[in-house]
This record gives C-alpha cells, structure tokens and sequence, in this order.
C-alpha cells in the first residue's frame, strides 16, 4: 500500500507563477559577475595555501587576490548599475503607491466645484 501511496505523488511540481527572465543585457552582466567571482575565490584560496606553505607564489597571488576582489566587487555592482540603466531605457511601468498624493489637477476641481456649488447656494 506504501508503494501505491507513493507512485501518486508527483516528482515535479510545476510551478503556477512563472518568473519573468532577466534581460539580456543583465543577464550577461550577471553571468560576467559569477564567473569573476569565482576566479577570486580561487585565487584567495591559492594564495592561503601557498601562504600556508610559505611558498614564492605567496605574494603574487595574494596581489593578484586583492585586485581581483576589487573587479569582482565592481562586477557584482555593475549587475544592479546595468539594471537600473535598462529599467530607465525601457520605460518600466511605475504605478504610484496607495499613500501618493492626488494630483493637483484634481484638488483645483474639487476646490472649484465646491466653490459653484457654494455660489450657487447662495
């Protein structure tokens, strides 16, 4: 009866909501950062173990670690940078939120119909 129970479940579950793919352009930058980032981590962990070790490599690479961390900090950056710059290109819908003002066109339209309906009264 177990094995009846358990051939009715499913082993994939897709999923109702399918999220929207990321832009090329941020893709691509995202991608560039990943593959940056795991360059400095290996390099650091070179320059641990040849520091460990206390080989002639140590120095170089422990160099060539910190420059890399800075181009990998930069790299992961540029994703949110060159997010932000297609979001602006591309005309993202923006919506304003439930605590923005009215427009002013509308506060001086109620201002004058509350005004003629006074002057109407009287």
């Amino acid at each position: 009866m177990e094995h009846e129970a358990r051939s009715e479940r499913q082993l994939w579950v897709e999923d109702d909501r399918a999220r929207r793919r990321m832009p090329d352009p941020v893709r691509t930058a995202a991608v560039r950062a990943v593959m940056i980032t795991s360059v400095t981590l290996v390099l650091a962990v070179v320059a641990f173990f040849s520091s460990v070790t206390g080989s002639w490599l140590a120095f170089p690479v422990t160099v060539g670690a910190v420059v890399s961390t800075v181009v990998a900090t930069w790299s992961v950056l540029d994703i949110w940078i060159t997010r932000q710059v297609w979001r602006q290109r591309n005309g993202v819908v923006s919506e304003p939120s439930s605590t923005a003002r009215p427009p002013l066109r509308a506060k001086r339209e109620e201002s004058r119909a509350d005004t003629a309906s006074l002057s109407e009264a009287a």
